[in-house]
């Protein structure tokens, strides 16, 4: 029941930093890819040397990631408009993206680009995305995004945040990147262990525990103004807060006298409601995506498995009963299953259930491997685990075939959470 008593040594002594960009810390290893790749050439789009940074290879390396795409070297083939293009010479690939640049004087930048299937020789998307010089990540991103929705069918998640801890010796941060590792900031700093981030829905605000004279606390921390507040203080120790989906309250736990009970209440403190009442330990709470329930581990059965309770009635429902423990759950973007980690023989695995029909399915081969968050488009699972005995993260897709090793180069990562997509 690791997950449940090493809370007891957190201790902090708390200091905001400001927030500094910086190049990509973490380095992204795609180590398993789908069965069916789909060959796709990116050509160097016009006018983009005179950027920055380009943005093809961003969007490149975007689609590269996700495993589902097998790119192909357009071979000084340039085109970067529809009439360029001759279709004969591309009957390596399925898909091509061509596009150009334009920059306005006010610094503004213009990118225009286009889809095309060299199969059936049809454009699929012909789109204009703006921003800032310094947005160009940003942008790359957002056309990763359309494509990648365009050819699959599922949005893409590309243009969206991770959070986590990171440990250098006695320091721990609270930091944010880009899904590929860029645009790295520290958002919160302490001589000792922070944990349990989490982002609220609008991707706004970030929850998350520490302690203040001996005492765990919760705070929520704007990622705009970097103003941060404490929202839970109760006697002894305030863990693993998470956002209910309208954005209005946190699910949380108090721990004291050796029991952990899991509660409710909004942001300014107020209609604080406690919703399990047993005398065991309850803990990792998670809303279900229609605000209705919350899933948790509990070891009220002997071991620590997962449960579900009502938020209506209070009705409790055991979820698991497969593994030796089952720690973590995160609930799925719809609803319909949820990711843990289950110890079986002296390993941690990535593992999702089925609610309806109670169908488990292990993702990772084994290892350290702990606190699973979804993707928000639901097809990939971010996780922790641990390469050479050093902390680091990985994502699986829900089949468990798309595999991505994540490695910091500065220190050890902890508690991983996948922020929300935000619609442009």
């Amino acid at each position: 029941m690791k997950h449940l008593i090493n809370i007891s040594k957190y201790l902090v002594i708390a200091a905001l930093l400001n927030s500094q960009s910086v190049s990509a810390s973490l380095d992204i290893e795609v180590t398993g890819a789908g069965e069916h790749q789909i060959p796709i050439s990116v050509v160097q789009f016009a006018g983009e040397d005179q950027l920055l940074q380009s943005i093809s290879p961003i969007i490149a390396a975007d689609l590269q990631r996700s495993g589902l795409f097998r790119l192909v070297d357009p071979k000084n083939k340039s085109p970067h408009e529809l009439k360029d293009v001759d279709y004969s010479s591309w009957t390596e690939i399925d898909t091509l993206v061509i596009g150009n640049v334009v920059i306005k004087t006010n610094g503004h930048i213009t990118v225009k680009f286009q889809l095309l299937d060299t199969v059936l020789q049809t454009k699929l998307i012909e789109s204009v995305v703006t921003g800032s010089n310094s947005e160009i990540r940003a942008l790359a991103h957002r056309i990763a995004d359309l494509i990648f929705e365009k050819v699959t069918g599922d949005a893409g998640v590309f243009d969206t945040r991770i959070c986590f801890i990171s440990r250098q010796a006695d320091n721990y941060q609270l930091k944010v990147t880009d899904s590929d590792g860029y645009n790295e900031k520290t958002v919160f700093s302490s001589n000792s262990i922070i944990m349990s981030p989490a982002w609220s829905p609008d991707g706004s605000h970030l929850a998350f525990a520490a302690f203040e004279n001996d005492e765990a606390v919760i705070y929520v921390q704007s990622m705009l103004t970097n103003q941060r507040i404490v929202v839970a203080h109760f006697p002894e120790i305030n863990t693993a807060p998470v956002w209910a989906p309208d954005g209005q309250r946190l699910a949380f736990v108090i721990s004291n006298d050796g029991n952990s009970h899991i509660f409710l209440m909004r942001l300014d403190g107020t209609e604080l409601q406690q919703v399990t009442f047993d005398d065991e330990i309850d803990s990792e709470p998670n809303f279900s995506p229609d605000g209705q329930s919350l899933i948790f581990e509990s070891d009220r059965s002997g071991k620590v498995q997962i449960y579900k309770v009502s938020l209506d009635d209070g009705n409790i429902e055991r979820l698991t009963f497969d593994g030796i423990n089952n720690y973590s759950p995160h609930y799925s973007p719809n609803g319909k299953s949820f990711a843990y980690s289950s110890w079986i023989d002296g390993k941690f695995f990535i593992a999702t259930e089925d609610i309806q029909s109670k169908q488990v399915q292990l993702l990772t081969n084994g290892g350290w491997e702990e606190n699973p968050s979804f993707a928000p488009n639901g097809k990939m699972i971010l996780y922790a685990t641990e390469v050479n005995g050093q902390g680091s993260l990985a994502t699986v897709s829900i089949d468990g075939k798309v595999k991505q090793a994540i490695l910091d180069q500065s220190g050890n990562i902890l508690d991983p959470s996948w922020g929300p997509l935000i619609r442009h």
